[in-house]
């Protein structure tokens, strides 16, 4: 078996192929199909994708919602700025986070409930506290909020920025967030019980409703199971030797019910599809540790799959395209196999596809 190292995931992508917003509607992008059997390529549209999907096929969506996670706050002793980057959550009130500005365990932030961040009036405005409990040495702070929960929550959909990732601030000439972020980056069928995604898991956003409703009336049946996407989804591997990247954890939730769906659907031969690679990272860890019989799967998850992996539970994968070098671009190549998607991505920056989320 070939042991791939980092640079073997490594491609030339033109900038200009880097898209920085969706197409609109959602389902008119352009789709690549490739046959990871045959190697076989097609282009088509996303809303095609009911002619490829079949009666009795299972259709597995990340129901996670994104929070607003971007955050500015300021020193109490100074005033002086500090971003603020939610990760993942560790209790009601405490969170680690990314931070960026000159900081220190113990320091004292305020979050003030303005669009661009400006300090007005006195600290006595604010409508968020939070002090910096420790530096995890892992590039992530630990910090505790003066607010938990639902209450957090809303006030970070007041505040709080949505967070894009690097390459399409920089793709926008630094403009930064659009009015129109905070619904292009959530997916239709995010569901508000299951806030606390802090990227989205983006495969998903190319869904409208109208076209979940085809596949529906297809035969397909469609599952939704939970992962709170954090940095495991898009840390950069930064060894070359892949076999020693540790993942960050994320937490993953999976109803018994639609275990025993999945279950069923595998043994009777039909297909899983997994939209995105945070379903499909779910569903692997899921049926490589499987709960007691009854059982809901709840667990953090540190899978990385990589080619050679042995799928047990998924047949196919609806994802975007992923950046060089990556966690997800690994998992792509372990389920269709590199050559088929070394080609694909060639053939993709050849007839100017847009890239990345």
């Amino acid at each position: 078996m070939t042991k791939y190292q980092l640079s073997d995931f490594d491609f030339e992508l033109p900038d200009s192929l880097i898209a920085t917003h969706p197409a609109e509607p959602r389902d008119q992008a352009r789709l690549l199909v490739l046959d990871k059997k045959t190697g076989k390529i097609e282009h088509k549209h996303f809303y095609d994708i009911v002619d490829y999907l079949n009666k009795g096929d299972i259709l597995v969506l990340n129901n996670s919602k994104v929070i607003p996670a971007r955050l500015f706050g300021f020193k109490k002793d100074t005033g002086g700025k500090v971003e603020v980057l939610l990760h993942k959550k560790v209790s009601a009130s405490e969170w680690e986070c990314l931070l960026g500005g000159r900081i220190h365990e113990g320091l004292e932030l305020f979050f003030l409930p303005l669009s661009k961040g400006e300090l007005e009036g006195v600290f006595a405005a604010k409508v968020l506290s939070a002090e910096i409990l420790k530096n995890n040495n892992d590039g992530t702070w630990l910090v505790k909020f003066n607010k938990k929960g639902n209450e957090l929550f809303k006030i970070l959909e007041k505040i709080g920025e949505m967070p894009l990732p690097p390459y399409i601030v920089k793709q926008r000439k630094g403009a930064g967030e659009n009015l129109n972020d905070k619904n292009d980056y959530q997916t239709v069928f995010a569901d508000s019980s299951k806030t606390g995604s802090v990227a989205a898991p983006t495969a998903g956003l190319h869904f409208t409703a109208e076209l979940l409703n085809k596949l529906k009336k297809k035969g397909v049946k469609i599952l939704e199971i939970t992962l709170y996407v954090g940095m495991g989804t898009f840390a950069p591997v930064k060894i070359e030797d892949i076999s020693k990247h540790k993942m960050h954890a994320e937490w993953v939730e999976i109803s018994r019910s639609a275990i025993s769906n999945l279950q069923l659907a595998i043994s009777d031969k039909r297909r899983v599809i997994a939209v995105g690679t945070t379903s499909c990272r779910s569903l692997e860890a899921c049926f490589g540790q499987l709960p007691v019989k009854g059982e809901d799967f709840k667990a953090w998850v540190d899978i990385f799959i990589t080619p050679g992996y042995k799928f047990k539970a998924v047949s196919a994968l609806i994802t975007n395209f992923h950046l060089p070098k990556s966690t997800l671009l690994m998992l792509v190549s372990a389920l269709a196999g590199k050559k088929n998607v070394d080609k694909a991505y060639q053939e993709a920056v050849k007839e100017k596809y847009g890239f990345y989320s």
